[in-house]
């Protein structure tokens, strides 16, 4: 089974994003269903944001406008889960008018 976490850091003050909603979702043919959602911590982490996922497509939208993100007032990172893998990390770096992710680890 797989496992998602993710970590949110706002590049622009040098700190965790705390409080960001993240919702975690699964494409379903061709929809988008949501797995589950979670807030950030004092650190900017969702540990368990997914467990027991399956492969497939999977999307992760970040509520970065209610963080204070005018400009980004949301990002989407959708990824293919399918290389076998256990764990996936998705970090997001968070600026005023810039944002980027990889995989993590």
């Amino acid at each position: 089974m797989i496992s998602i976490s993710t970590h949110v850091l706002d590049t622009g003050s040098g700190k965790p994003a705390s409080a960001v909603s993240v919702v975690l979702q699964q494409r379903s043919g061709e929809d988008w269903v949501e797995v589950t959602s979670a807030v950030t911590d004092d650190d900017g982490r969702v540990a368990a944001l997914g467990s027991g996922l399956t492969t497939g497509a999977y999307r992760i939208r970040f509520d970065t406008g209610g963080y204070g993100n005018r400009f980004y007032p949301e990002v989407v990172v959708t990824v293919d889960l399918d290389d076998g893998s256990d764990h996936y990390h998705i970090p997001l770096l968070l600026s005023p008018y810039g944002y980027s992710t990889y995989r993590g680890s």
